[in-house]
């Protein structure tokens, strides 16, 4: 395609097994070696700093990410002081306050957050998470008739209402006050509301919209905070300390895949700090179900915890993850940890179905610039991480859909350069689907059956439009080769200086040029283990492929007959029995011809 990069080609690959180009991080290596030198760190440290846009005056602060510096004034937020002003004027007349959160991790993190906040500072308050099935996405009229009933006067919802038009309007009707607290892309205009704090507003200036919805909500906790000590409200309580739900923020943030730059850094840094004292009743009981007997890591709080939370909303009970965080008594969180992890299990065997029938329907499709997949009857719970292993399959935006009774419920994932939530809202906006939003990488919708060819045809052509001006291909970015022999645990120690790793800091990909496979194997359900040697080598490295047994990366794995590889990974530690280890992740293969 059009401006498609060929000059930092690593190993001339163009075409991997997984259709993937291989590209070198391009840098600046007499920066890399200044930054090096002026802060003594090991040269590769240097250079990867400067592949990640690192400049000299901010080294410290990304090796050494600080709140106090980091963190920014919330006033900045436009509505930040309305929602601040309206809940103050709350908790001292004694008016009972919800909080009304999505059922992913970042809702119920950001509604865990406030609970304990609430309970802190002795407000009368309840969590409402709807259900997914039942009541779809964000706030609805049926569940704020509820909440007057039960004699709410404000709602702050989390993590979702910058577009509820309808329910906040009627919510204003009733004389029930709304907050909105969000971070998904806005439209031009706003639901009727007494704030709506969301970084992502078209008129707002702020420079972090990067936080996730927890992030925005611990801003309006230090807010309300500030107000309420300027208030005089601690002369009769003591006044709670904030950092001490870090741990909350870091789970919800990494969870929802928002990157880790800037104020998002600094807060999971502290709060993996935060967890690792184990203080939550319900994170660690959660850990001990999930066996995590180590230091917490981002990979855990993605992988191993939030996918825990996010099962009670995709297959169970939908208010389980945000209660499990709330409460403070450890026989509960046990009980609840028990729940999410018997649902985690059943959304595994869920997604598995859904995903090898959506697979079946993805093959028989012409290749275009959208996977576009619609199914009778599937789980709404589980077709979001099918579209997120389609993506990862096929490096091409994946749209999810489940039809049941005329109605599609979807949704998407896309990927770096293809603004998905923009799509979402101008088919919306075009009255091809009834409802719909997101931000770049991740998207929901909802439409009338007789609209799917519609909504496929509109999504197909906006998206190719921006690959072929963005000259997007499918790609892995490479930060350098290594040698089987040179993948030691002193490397390993020394990369660990760049994390927490996630979106907007990759984790440090290696190249191993002319590897031979001694042994290849399936091990758990999917997985693909490997032991690699080099070509003039005895020593082997450990290896495992997630996930991909039935993918061109599994068959070259378990095919590839004794013939030299070019293999990209991920090293880490491997920790087992007490004792440690350098494993690689693999993550492409590639003919070494």
């Amino acid at each position: 395609m059009a401006g498609a990069p060929t000059d930092n080609l690593f190993f001339e690959v163009k075409h991997s097994c997984t259709g993937k180009r291989w590209l070198e991080r391009s840098g600046d290596s007499r920066h890399a070696l200044a930054i090096s030198q002026q802060f003594q760190l090991p040269e590769i440290i240097g250079r990867f700093l400067d592949t990640r846009g690192i400049t000299a005056d901010q080294v410290e602060a990304f090796l050494d990410p600080k709140l106090t510096s980091s963190l920014p004034d919330p006033a900045h937020l436009l509505d930040m002081d309305a929602g601040v002003a309206r809940l103050i004027q709350a908790l001292q007349g004694q008016e009972k306050i919800a909080v009304f959160g999505d059922y992913d991790v970042d809702g119920a993190t950001s509604s865990a957050l406030l609970a304990r906040y609430f309970k802190a500072v002795g407000a009368d308050y309840q969590i409402y998470i709807p259900d997914r099935i039942t009541e779809g996405y964000g706030p609805n009229i049926l569940a704020l008739e509820k909440l007057i009933k039960d004699g709410t006067k404000v709602v702050i919802t989390v993590d979702c209402g910058t577009t509820a038009y309808e329910p906040l309007a009627f919510a204003k009707e009733k004389a029930l006050d709304v907050v909105v607290v969000d971070h998904h892309v806005a439209e031009a205009g706003l639901p009727e509301a007494i704030a709506v704090i969301n970084p992502n507003r078209m008129d707002e200036a702020s420079e972090h919209g990067q936080l996730a919805a927890v992030g925005v909500t611990f801003l309006l906790a230090v807010a309300l905070n500030r107000g309420l000590r300027e208030a005089g409200y601690f002369k009769d309580w003591q006044e709670p300390d904030l950092m001490q739900w870090l741990d909350i923020v870091a789970l919800g943030t990494v969870a929802d895949m928002v990157a880790l730059t800037g104020v998002n850094r600094a807060l999971v840094v502290q709060g993996l700090k935060v967890m690792l004292r184990r203080k939550n009743a319900g994170l660690s009981a959660l850990a001990d179900v999930a066996l995590i007997d180590e230091a917490p890591s981002t990979y855990h709080l993605g992988f191993l915890l939030g996918p825990r939370i996010n099962a009670g909303g995709r297959v169970g009970e939908s208010y389980l993850g945000a209660q499990l965080l709330a409460t403070e008594s450890a026989e509960e969180a046990f009980e609840i940890a028990q729940k999410l992890d018997a649902y985690n299990t059943e959304r595994r065997e869920i997604e598995n179905q859904v995903l090898q029938e959506a697979l079946e329907k993805a093959e028989q499709q012409k290749a275009g610039s959208v996977v576009y997949i619609a199914g009778e009857g599937w789980h709404p719970g589980v077709i979001g991480i099918v579209a997120s292993r389609l993506k990862e399959r096929y490096g091409l935006p994946s749209c999810v859909l489940t039809i049941e009774d005329g109605k599609a419920t979807g949704s998407g994932r896309s990927i770096t350069g293809v603004d998905l939530g923009a799509c979402v809202i101008a088919a919306r906006q075009a009255g091809i689907i009834t409802d719909g939003g997101g931000h770049k990488m991740a998207a929901g919708f909802s439409l009338d059956h007789d609209r799917l060819d519609d909504f496929n045809a509109f999504l197909s052509e906006r998206i190719s439009k921006q690959i072929e001006e963005e000259g997007i291909v499918p790609t892995i970015n490479i930060d350098g080769a290594v040698s089987v022999e040179g993948a030691t645990m002193e490397l390993v120690e020394v990369l660990q200086k760049l994390a927490p790793f996630g979106t907007g800091n990759a984790e440090p990909r290696f190249a191993f040029s002319n590897v031979r496979i001694a042994k290849s194997d399936v091990v758990g359900v999917n997985h693909v283990r490997c032991f690699l040697t080099g070509l003039d080598s005895k020593k082997q490295l450990a290896a495992i492929a997630f996930n991909c047994v039935d993918t061109e990366l599994g068959r070259a794995l378990l095919r590839h007959k004794g013939l030299p590889l070019h293999i990209v990974g991920r090293l880490r530690e491997n920790i087992w029995q007490g004792r440690s280890s350098v494993q690689l992740l693999i993550d492409d293969v590639a003919p070494a011809s």
